[in-house]
């Protein structure tokens, strides 16, 4: 269920959807996907470069 919630919260077809009426909110929660976004690619970076050294 907790998996569950947080693909729905990454889902990019919910990015932009209108959930919310307080556009403060939906500007704080497009933040927060971003930023997620940015954290899982420079881990996915920084493993690529730790297993293709020598």
């Amino acid at each position: 269920m907790f998996l569950k919630r947080i693909l729905h919260y990454l889902d990019p077809r919910t990015l932009f959807g209108r959930s919310d009426p307080n556009s403060s909110l939906r500007f704080m929660h497009g933040v927060n996907r971003i930023s997620f976004f940015l954290f899982l690619f420079c881990v996915v970076v920084m493993v690529v470069r730790a297993c293709s050294k020598p």
